[in-house]
C-alpha cells in the first residue's frame, strides 16, 4: 500500500548509549524519507557520542568506541538533519515515548529549535498495541508473515528501520474495511485510514506537553472550578505541571504567582524540551 501522504514522512531509529533523556546521546540515527508521490531517500549515520559506550550497549547493537571515535558528533551532523526533516512528519517505533524525545534534545543540545509540535507524530508500536496488544520482531511476524531475524540483524538502527517501515505498512494493508471483511473480522473500531492525522492522533498515549511529561494537558477551570467550554462546547485545554510542589497547578498561574519557579526548572537536571516548552508558555502569557 502507497501511503496517503501530502508532505514527507521520515521513518527512523536510534541507537543510543542508554535510555537516559538527560545523560545519554545517539550513536546510530537511520531514516527513510518518504515523499507524497512514493519516491524514498534513506540515510544512515554513526555518530560519536563524545562519551563511553558501555560493554553492554555494544553487546546488542554492535556499536563500539572505536567504530564511533572518527565518525561526526550530533552537533556537526544537526544542520544537515535539520534540512532534511524539517517540514516532514515522523513515524518510528516505540518513537513517541523514546526516540522523538531524545532526539528533540539532541537538536536542543546542539542549538537548533526543532519544533516536533509542528509536526504529526506516527507511532508503528502504540497503533500495534491498540489494535494486537507487544516488540518490533512480534509486530514484523504480524504484519509481515516473516521472522525479522531471517530477515534482519537485531539491534541495528538501520535494520530496525527498515523493519518499522515494513511494519508500518502492513498495518495500513491490514486495517482496511475490506481487508478486515476478508479476515472474517467486523471492521468497527479496527479500521486505520491511509492519513497522517489520523494515525498521529491513534498514536497518542497520553496527555504529555513536554516529552518528559512535567507539563500535560488538561481542563481548564474557571474560578468556582467548572470546566471552560469553548464556542463549540469543547472543554478548553491548558497547561498543568505534573509534579513537585506545583503539581496540579496551570502553569501559567505558577508562572504569575512564583515565577522563581522558571528560574528553578531553568537551572534544574530537567530536559532541554521541558525548559523549551515552560520557555514558551512562559513568552506566550507575557503576551497576554
Amino acid at each position: 500500500m502507497k501511503l496517503n501522504l501530502n508532505k514527507p514522512l521520515v521513518v527512523f531509529d536510534l541507537e543510543t548509549t542508554g535510555l537516559d533523556l538527560v545523560k545519554d546521546r545517539i550513536i546510530q540515527i537511520s531514516y527513510i524519507k518518504v515523499y507524497p508521490d512514493g519516491k524514498e531517500e534513506r540515510g544512515d549515520y554513526l555518530v560519536n557520542p563524545e562519551c563511553y559506550i558501555l560493554p553492554i550497549i555494544t553487546q546488542l547493537t554492535g556499536i563500539s568506541n572505536e567504530d564511533v571515535k572518527d565518525k561526526p558528533t550530533f552537533k556537526q551532523l544537526a544542520k544537515t538533519l535539520e534540512e532534511k526533516f524539517t517540514g516532514c512528519d515522523f513515524a518510528g517505533f516505540n518513537s513517541n515515548h523514546f526516540d522523538i524525545p531524545l532526539l528533540a534534545e539532541e537538536f536542543l543540545r546542539a542549538g537548533i529549535d526543532f519544533d516536533f509540535s509542528k509536526c504529526r507524530l506516527i507511532d508503528a508500536c502504540s497503533i500495534f498495541k491498540k489494535m494486537e496488544r507487544r516488540n518490533l520482531a512480534s509486530a514484523y511476524k504480524f504484519y509481515c508473515g516473516r521472522k525479522m531475524e531471517d530477515d534482519f540483524e537485531a539491534h541495528r538502527a538501520d535494520q530496525d528501520t527498515e523493519a518499522t517501515y515494513r511494519v508500518l505498512m502492513g498495518e495500513l494493508d491490514r486495517y482496511t474495511e475490506e481487508k478486515q471483511r476478508e479476515l472474517g473480522e467486523d471492521p468497527e473500531g479496527r479500521v486505520l485510514a491511509n492519513d497522517m492525522d489520523c494515525l498521529a492522533q491513534f498514536s497518542k498515549t497520553n496527555n504529555n506537553v513536554d516529552f518528559a511529561g512535567r507539563i500535560v494537558w488538561g481542563e481548564a477551570k474557571d474560578a468556582k472550578g467548572n470546566t471552560i467550554l469553548d464556542k463549540d462546547g469543547q472543554p478548553v485545554m491548558t497547561e498543568y505541571f505534573n509534579f513537585g510542589k506545583h503539581k496540579g497547578k496551570t502553569v501559567a498561574e505558577v508562572l504569575r504567582l512564583d515565577p522563581g519557579y522558571y528560574a528553578w526548572i531553568m537551572g534544574g537536571d530537567f530536559t532541554y524540551n521541558t525548559k523549551q516548552v515552560l520557555t514558551r508558555i512562559r513568552l506566550r502569557e507575557a503576551q497576554h
